[in-house]
Protein backbone atom coordinates (compact mmCIF):
# COMPACT_ATOMS: atom_id res chain seq x y z
CA UNK A 1 0.00 0.00 0.00
CA UNK A 2 2.69 2.34 0.66
CA UNK A 3 4.43 1.98 -2.86
CA UNK A 4 1.27 2.00 -4.40
CA UNK A 5 0.74 5.30 -2.59
CA UNK A 6 4.09 6.65 -3.57
CA UNK A 7 3.62 6.01 -6.61
CA UNK A 8 0.27 8.04 -6.80
CA UNK A 9 1.89 11.15 -5.23
CA UNK A 10 4.58 10.83 -7.94
CA UNK A 11 2.48 11.02 -10.73
CA UNK A 12 0.30 13.74 -9.00
CA UNK A 13 3.51 15.72 -9.10
CA UNK A 14 3.85 14.80 -12.65
CA UNK A 15 0.09 15.61 -13.38
CA UNK A 16 1.06 19.03 -11.75
CA UNK A 17 3.88 20.14 -13.72
CA UNK A 18 2.42 19.32 -17.10
CA UNK A 19 -0.55 21.21 -15.78
CA UNK A 20 2.17 24.15 -15.20
CA UNK A 21 3.62 23.73 -18.69
CA UNK A 22 0.25 23.89 -20.67
CA UNK A 23 -1.13 26.97 -18.74
CA UNK A 24 1.96 28.84 -19.10
CA UNK A 25 1.67 27.79 -22.79
CA UNK A 26 -2.01 28.65 -23.12
CA UNK A 27 -1.26 31.91 -21.85
CA UNK A 28 1.77 32.58 -24.01
CA UNK A 29 -0.70 32.32 -27.14
CA UNK A 30 -3.44 34.11 -26.12
CA UNK A 31 -1.13 37.09 -25.89
CA UNK A 32 0.35 35.99 -29.30
CA UNK A 33 -3.08 35.66 -30.69
CA UNK A 34 -4.03 39.35 -30.26
CA UNK A 35 -1.60 40.60 -32.50
CA UNK A 36 -1.84 37.97 -35.23
CA UNK A 37 -5.58 39.01 -35.17
CA UNK A 38 -4.71 42.37 -34.99
CA UNK A 39 -2.34 41.72 -38.37
CA UNK A 40 -4.78 39.57 -39.84
CA UNK A 41 -7.76 42.15 -39.90
CA UNK A 42 -4.99 45.13 -40.55
CA UNK A 43 -4.05 43.27 -44.12
CA UNK A 44 -7.35 42.94 -45.48
CA UNK A 45 -8.21 46.18 -46.30
CA UNK A 46 -5.42 46.94 -48.33
CA UNK A 47 -5.83 43.20 -50.53
CA UNK A 48 -9.83 44.22 -50.67
CA UNK A 49 -8.68 47.74 -52.01
CA UNK A 50 -5.70 46.13 -54.29
CA UNK A 51 -8.32 43.91 -55.81
CA UNK A 52 -10.85 46.73 -56.49
CA UNK A 53 -8.21 48.31 -58.33
CA UNK A 54 -7.27 45.54 -60.32
CA UNK A 55 -11.30 44.43 -60.85
CA UNK A 56 -11.84 47.89 -62.19
CA UNK A 57 -9.14 47.60 -64.72
CA UNK A 58 -9.86 43.89 -66.09
CA UNK A 59 -13.63 45.35 -66.54
CA UNK A 60 -12.60 48.75 -68.09
CA UNK A 61 -10.08 46.54 -70.44
CA UNK A 62 -12.08 43.69 -71.46
CA UNK A 63 -9.25 43.17 -74.65
CA UNK A 64 -6.68 43.33 -72.20
CA UNK A 65 -4.32 39.56 -72.14
CA UNK A 66 -2.44 38.40 -68.98
CA UNK A 67 -1.98 34.47 -68.33
CA UNK A 68 -3.17 35.19 -64.90
CA UNK A 69 -6.44 36.27 -66.30
CA UNK A 70 -7.13 32.99 -68.93
CA UNK A 71 -7.85 29.52 -68.29
CA UNK A 72 -6.72 27.04 -70.15
CA UNK A 73 -7.07 23.08 -70.31
CA UNK A 74 -5.74 21.60 -66.60
CA UNK A 75 -2.97 19.42 -67.12
CA UNK A 76 -0.94 20.02 -64.16
CA UNK A 77 -2.04 21.33 -60.84
CA UNK A 78 -0.31 23.83 -58.21
CA UNK A 79 -1.22 23.49 -54.22
CA UNK A 80 0.07 26.56 -51.97
CA UNK A 81 -0.16 24.80 -47.98
CA UNK A 82 -0.38 26.98 -45.30
CA UNK A 83 0.78 25.37 -41.93
CA UNK A 84 3.00 25.56 -38.57
CA UNK A 85 6.23 24.98 -37.53
CA UNK A 86 5.42 23.69 -34.32
CA UNK A 87 2.56 21.17 -33.18
CA UNK A 88 0.35 21.34 -29.65
CA UNK A 89 -2.15 23.13 -31.78
CA UNK A 90 -4.92 20.80 -31.60
CA UNK A 91 -6.21 19.83 -35.09
CA UNK A 92 -4.40 23.34 -37.19
CA UNK A 93 -2.11 21.30 -39.28
CA UNK A 94 -4.09 17.85 -39.13
CA UNK A 95 -7.30 19.69 -40.79
CA UNK A 96 -5.95 21.38 -43.64
CA UNK A 97 -3.58 17.89 -44.47
CA UNK A 98 -6.10 16.10 -45.03
CA UNK A 99 -8.29 18.66 -46.42
CA UNK A 100 -5.41 18.62 -49.05
CA UNK A 101 -4.49 15.00 -49.62
CA UNK A 102 -7.79 14.07 -50.18
CA UNK A 103 -8.89 16.34 -52.55
CA UNK A 104 -5.24 15.01 -54.50
CA UNK A 105 -5.89 11.61 -54.10
CA UNK A 106 -9.71 11.99 -55.54
CA UNK A 107 -7.82 14.44 -58.61
CA UNK A 108 -4.65 12.84 -59.24
CA UNK A 109 -3.88 9.52 -60.64
CA UNK A 110 0.23 10.19 -60.26
CA UNK A 111 3.10 12.72 -58.47
CA UNK A 112 3.61 14.23 -62.38
CA UNK A 113 0.04 16.19 -62.28
CA UNK A 114 0.55 18.27 -59.76
CA UNK A 115 2.97 20.02 -57.33
CA UNK A 116 3.39 21.68 -53.70
CA UNK A 117 4.67 24.75 -52.06
CA UNK A 118 5.20 24.28 -48.70
CA UNK A 119 4.92 27.04 -45.81
CA UNK A 120 5.57 25.38 -42.59
CA UNK A 121 7.46 22.57 -41.27
CA UNK A 122 4.74 20.43 -40.28
CA UNK A 123 3.33 20.39 -43.87
CA UNK A 124 6.81 19.81 -45.05
CA UNK A 125 7.66 17.28 -43.26
CA UNK A 126 4.28 14.78 -43.72
CA UNK A 127 4.43 15.62 -47.66
CA UNK A 128 8.17 14.81 -47.76
CA UNK A 129 6.60 11.52 -45.50
CA UNK A 130 4.61 10.34 -48.54
CA UNK A 131 7.34 11.49 -51.06
CA UNK A 132 5.04 14.05 -52.35
CA UNK A 133 6.58 16.70 -55.22
CA UNK A 134 7.49 19.43 -53.14
CA UNK A 135 8.83 22.53 -55.50
CA UNK A 136 9.39 25.16 -52.40
CA UNK A 137 9.34 25.30 -48.90
CA UNK A 138 9.26 28.01 -46.52
CA UNK A 139 9.61 26.97 -42.36
CA UNK A 140 10.90 28.99 -39.74
CA UNK A 141 8.34 31.68 -40.20
CA UNK A 142 8.45 34.24 -37.12
CA UNK A 143 5.13 34.81 -34.85
CA UNK A 144 4.22 38.18 -36.73
CA UNK A 145 5.21 37.43 -40.41
CA UNK A 146 6.77 40.14 -42.46
CA UNK A 147 6.30 39.72 -47.00
CA UNK A 148 9.65 39.16 -46.75
CA UNK A 149 9.36 36.28 -45.37
CA UNK A 150 7.23 34.23 -47.88
CA UNK A 151 7.74 36.72 -50.70
CA UNK A 152 10.20 33.72 -52.48
CA UNK A 153 7.79 31.11 -52.09
CA UNK A 154 4.56 33.55 -53.09
CA UNK A 155 6.47 34.94 -56.39
CA UNK A 156 8.00 31.41 -57.27
CA UNK A 157 4.23 30.35 -57.02
CA UNK A 158 2.70 32.85 -59.46
CA UNK A 159 5.70 33.19 -61.74
CA UNK A 160 5.60 29.36 -62.40
CA UNK A 161 2.04 29.54 -63.13
CA UNK A 162 2.19 32.44 -65.50
CA UNK A 163 5.16 30.45 -67.14
CA UNK A 164 2.87 27.59 -67.97
CA UNK A 165 4.74 24.89 -65.49
CA UNK A 166 1.15 24.53 -64.29
CA UNK A 167 -2.34 25.25 -65.24
CA UNK A 168 -3.81 26.37 -61.96
CA UNK A 169 -2.96 26.92 -58.40
CA UNK A 170 -4.89 26.49 -55.09
CA UNK A 171 -4.24 27.73 -52.02
CA UNK A 172 -4.76 25.97 -48.55
CA UNK A 173 -4.91 27.46 -45.19
CA UNK A 174 -7.00 27.46 -42.39
CA UNK A 175 -9.49 31.02 -42.30
CA UNK A 176 -9.51 33.07 -38.72
CA UNK A 177 -12.92 33.18 -38.16
CA UNK A 178 -12.22 33.50 -33.81
CA UNK A 179 -10.35 32.04 -31.09
CA UNK A 180 -12.35 28.81 -30.81
CA UNK A 181 -13.08 28.29 -34.30
CA UNK A 182 -10.47 27.89 -37.31
CA UNK A 183 -11.76 26.97 -41.22
CA UNK A 184 -9.66 24.98 -43.50
CA UNK A 185 -10.18 26.63 -46.43
CA UNK A 186 -9.25 25.89 -50.41
CA UNK A 187 -9.19 28.90 -52.48
CA UNK A 188 -8.52 28.82 -55.89
CA UNK A 189 -5.98 31.54 -56.90
CA UNK A 190 -4.67 31.24 -59.94
CA UNK A 191 -6.30 32.11 -62.77
CA UNK A 192 -7.88 35.55 -61.56
CA UNK A 193 -10.47 35.11 -64.10
CA UNK A 194 -13.89 36.21 -61.51
CA UNK A 195 -11.50 39.35 -60.52
CA UNK A 196 -13.26 41.54 -63.20
CA UNK A 197 -16.48 39.99 -63.76
CA UNK A 198 -19.14 42.26 -62.40
CA UNK A 199 -17.02 44.95 -60.99
CA UNK A 200 -18.35 48.53 -61.69
CA UNK A 201 -15.67 50.38 -63.21
CA UNK A 202 -14.21 53.26 -61.25
CA UNK A 203 -12.60 56.29 -63.05
CA UNK A 204 -8.73 56.29 -62.63
CA UNK A 205 -5.92 57.81 -64.71
CA UNK A 206 -3.59 55.00 -65.46
CA UNK A 207 0.14 55.74 -66.23
CA UNK A 208 1.52 54.32 -68.52
CA UNK A 209 -1.69 52.62 -69.70
CA UNK A 210 -4.00 50.43 -68.01
CA UNK A 211 -2.64 47.36 -69.57
CA UNK A 212 0.87 48.16 -68.24
CA UNK A 213 -0.42 48.70 -64.50
CA UNK A 214 -2.28 45.54 -65.01
CA UNK A 215 0.84 43.85 -65.99
CA UNK A 216 2.44 45.26 -62.81
CA UNK A 217 -0.60 44.63 -59.95
CA UNK A 218 -1.95 40.73 -61.00
CA UNK A 219 1.38 39.33 -59.69
CA UNK A 220 1.43 41.65 -56.37
CA UNK A 221 -2.49 40.71 -55.98
CA UNK A 222 -2.10 37.05 -56.11
CA UNK A 223 1.14 37.37 -53.72
CA UNK A 224 -1.22 39.85 -51.02
CA UNK A 225 -3.53 36.91 -51.21
CA UNK A 226 -1.29 34.49 -50.30
CA UNK A 227 0.68 37.12 -47.65
CA UNK A 228 -2.90 37.36 -46.11
CA UNK A 229 -3.42 33.76 -45.72
CA UNK A 230 -0.07 33.09 -43.97
CA UNK A 231 -1.81 36.05 -41.33
CA UNK A 232 -4.89 34.09 -41.03
CA UNK A 233 -3.28 30.98 -40.57
CA UNK A 234 -0.92 32.49 -37.82
CA UNK A 235 -3.88 33.56 -35.95
CA UNK A 236 -5.61 30.26 -36.46
CA UNK A 237 -2.96 28.70 -34.67
CA UNK A 238 -2.51 30.74 -31.62
CA UNK A 239 -6.30 30.27 -31.35
CA UNK A 240 -5.63 26.46 -32.00
CA UNK A 241 -3.36 26.11 -29.77
CA UNK A 242 -4.72 28.14 -26.97
CA UNK A 243 -7.69 26.23 -27.01
CA UNK A 244 -5.84 22.97 -27.17
CA UNK A 245 -3.60 23.89 -23.67
CA UNK A 246 -6.61 25.09 -22.19
CA UNK A 247 -8.41 21.98 -22.68
CA UNK A 248 -4.84 20.25 -21.75
CA UNK A 249 -5.10 22.20 -18.16
CA UNK A 250 -8.72 21.04 -17.63
CA UNK A 251 -7.59 17.80 -18.40
CA UNK A 252 -4.70 17.79 -16.18
CA UNK A 253 -7.18 19.72 -13.40
CA UNK A 254 -9.49 16.91 -13.57
CA UNK A 255 -6.72 13.69 -12.90
CA UNK A 256 -4.98 15.60 -10.35
CA UNK A 257 -8.45 15.84 -8.63
CA UNK A 258 -8.97 12.30 -9.31
CA UNK A 259 -5.48 10.88 -8.04
CA UNK A 260 -5.98 12.85 -5.19
CA UNK A 261 -8.88 11.53 -4.07
CA UNK A 262 -7.23 8.19 -4.51
CA UNK A 263 -4.34 9.13 -3.07
CA UNK A 264 -6.61 10.05 0.48
CA UNK A 265 -8.48 7.17 -0.13
CA UNK A 266 -5.57 4.63 0.26
CA UNK A 267 -3.85 6.93 3.16
CA UNK A 268 -7.13 6.61 5.37
CA UNK A 269 -7.43 2.96 4.50
CA UNK A 270 -3.76 2.67 5.23
CA UNK A 271 -4.27 4.77 8.48
CA UNK A 272 -7.58 2.58 9.30
CA UNK A 273 -5.45 -0.81 8.93
CA UNK A 274 -2.33 0.80 11.39
CA UNK A 275 -5.35 1.56 14.01
CA UNK A 276 -6.76 -1.91 13.83
CA UNK A 277 -3.42 -3.36 14.05
CA UNK A 278 -2.14 -1.62 17.29
CA UNK A 279 -5.65 -2.62 18.73
CA UNK A 280 -5.64 -6.49 18.24
CA UNK A 281 -2.19 -5.97 19.52
CA UNK A 282 -3.72 -4.54 22.93
CA UNK A 283 -6.39 -7.15 23.06
CA UNK A 284 -3.81 -9.69 22.31
CA UNK A 285 -1.72 -8.45 25.52
CA UNK A 286 -4.66 -7.70 28.22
Amino acid sequence: MAKGMRDIKREIKSKQNTKQITKAMEMVAASRLRKAQEAAQAARPYAEKLKEVVASIAAGTRDVKHPMLESRPVKKTGYLVITSDRGLAGGYNANILRKVTQTIRENHKSSDEYVLFVIGRKGRDYFRRRNMPIVEEVTGLPDAPSFADIKSVAYSAVQKFSEGAYDELYLYYNEFVNAITQVPTALRLLPLEEVGGNAAVTSYEYEPSPEGVLEVLLPKYAETLIYSAVLDGKASEFGARMTAMGSATKNATKIINQLTLTYNRARQAAITQEISEIVAGANAQS
